[in-house]
């Protein structure tokens, strides 16, 4: 059973593109189906959720702070290592996780989770490797989609459902 997601921000909870105003502010897209459906994880099924991201973002720990992610890590370099010692903190296997990732970044935490899965628009190398590669686009309801396989392999869609109808 899957008890952990972790999540890459640009390019799998955003487009990827990265947009600075001419005071140097950042601004990135979320997509409200995917916040919907991870907060439905956290709050209604008690799930762990986490975000491990290689950039740094005041707007990144806001959308943590909204969809009460407990974890967040950014400006990782190694993600595997970082993933790694969530998972004895939690005492957890590599198979209670599902991740989804883009890019290379990503490649060695997708390679050893027990769910992996990429967004449409993700890298070759990437997109050749996982269990799952979404229909939808990073930023466009690519984790939406990953949570709803999940529901649906375990059963869980009926309860997933009913925290909404």
């Amino acid at each position: 059973m899957i008890e952990l997601i972790v999540l890459d921000v640009d390019g799998t909870l955003t487009d990827g593109k990265i947009i600075y105003t001419n005071s140097g502010d950042e601004i990135k897209n979320f997509d409200v189906k995917d916040g919907l459906a991870i907060s439905t994880w956290t709050k209604q099924f008690g799930k762990k959720a986490a975000i491990i991201t290689g950039r740094t973002s005041s707007i990144v720990e806001k959308r943590v702070q909204d969809l009460h992610i407990e974890y967040l890590y950014q400006g990782v370099h190694n993600k595997e290592e970082v993933l790694e010692s969530i998972l004895e903190k939690e005492k957890l296997s590599w198979s209670q996780v599902a991740v989804i990732g883009d890019d290379l970044n990503d490649y060695k935490m997708l390679k050893k989770a027990g769910l992996s899965f990429a967004p449409a628009n993700a890298s070759s190398y990437i997109k050749n490797m996982v269990n799952v590669v979404c229909s939808k686009n990073g930023g466009d309801g690519a984790v939406r989609e990953m949570l709803e396989y999940i529901f649906k392999e375990y059963n869980l869609e009926e309860e997933f459902l009913n925290a909404w109808v």
